[in-house]
C-alpha cells in the first residue's frame, strides 16, 4: 500500500513574463511538503523566452 504523504506537486509560474507582454508563459514543476511549507513556494527559475533567471511563485 502507497503512503499518504504531505508531498504535493505544484506549478511554479514566471512573474516577470505576464508583464512583459511577450507570448507564451514560463512554467516548472515541482514538489513540496505542506506540512513544512504552507505557505507559496517562491524560486528563481531560469526563464527561456526572457534569458535569464527570474522570480517564479506557485500558482493554483
Amino acid at each position: 500500500m502507497a503512503k499518504k504523504g504531505n508531498r504535493v506537486q505544484v506549478i511554479l509560474e514566471c512573474t516577470e513574463h505576464k508583464d512583459s507582454g511577450m507570448p507564451g508563459t514560463s512554467r516548472y514543476i515541482s514538489t513540496k511538503n505542506k506540512k513544512n511549507s504552507p505557505e507559496r513556494l517562491e524560486l528563481k527559475k531560469f526563464n527561456p523566452v526572457l534569458k535569464k533567471y527570474t522570480l517564479h511563485k506557485e500558482i493554483k
